[in-house]
């Protein structure tokens, strides 16, 4: 019988700035992960929702004060986190959901992260579900700060690496509010269980 779903929380304080962490527990080697929940509106919302839709574990870090600020993700793992350990060590591959703001690129789902094979999984997802929106996955094409690549980005840190997802403004918000249009839960969610096959 597979173990219940668990859900804890975790504070954490880093360069001045308060993080919650939430992690939801469940017998899943696939995890979903949003480090910048808040700073980047909908990104908690989206892996929380495919993450109940597909039976994955997920973890986010929202900011419960403003003023917000965005740390790179390569060093809120370098914060001490009991959460974070955990869900590295039952998790062996992370997709991780991003939000960018990049005026030349404002349909593009720029797909990094080292698991490059598991990167053309989801965007092949993306391209059949989320037509509103175009899945680059050449490293290339991708800007630098962009590819997830660091090797202690989370992204990176499970046994098989992972996806890191950089969705524009408008594919993971809705007007003013951090909800993100069902075309792209359900291609990520797809994305998601594809790589679970």
């Amino acid at each position: 019988m597979d173990a219940p779903e668990e859900t804890t929380t975790e504070l954490l304080r880093l360069d001045g700035a308060d993080f919650v962490l939430r992690l939801t527990r469940r017998p899943s080697r696939l995890g979903l992960l949003a480090l910048h929940g808040g700073v980047e509106g909908g990104t908690a919302e989206l892996a929380e929702e495919v993450a109940a839709r597909t039976g994955a574990t997920c973890l986010t870090f929202t900011q419960p004060a403003t003023p917000r600020v965005h740390i790179s993700s390569h060093l809120l793992a370098e914060a001490p986190s009991r959460t974070l350990e955990t869900f590295v060590s039952v998790v062996s591959l992370t997709v991780s959901l991003h939000g960018h703001l990049r005026p030349a690129a404002p349909d593009a789902i720029f797909l990094g992260g080292t698991n490059r094979e598991a990167a053309e999984v989801v965007a092949e997802a993306l391209r059949t579900l989320t037509p509103s929106f175009t899945p680059v996955t050449d490293l290339t094409d991708i800007p630098p700060g962009l590819r997830g690549l660091h090797p202690r980005n989370p992204v990176n840190l499970t046994r098989e690496g992972g996806v890191q997802l950089e969705l524009p403004l408008t594919a993971r918000t809705r007007g003013l509010r951090d909800v993100p249009p069902e075309e792209v839960v359900a291609g990520v969610t797809e994305g998601v269980r594809r790589l679970g096959a």
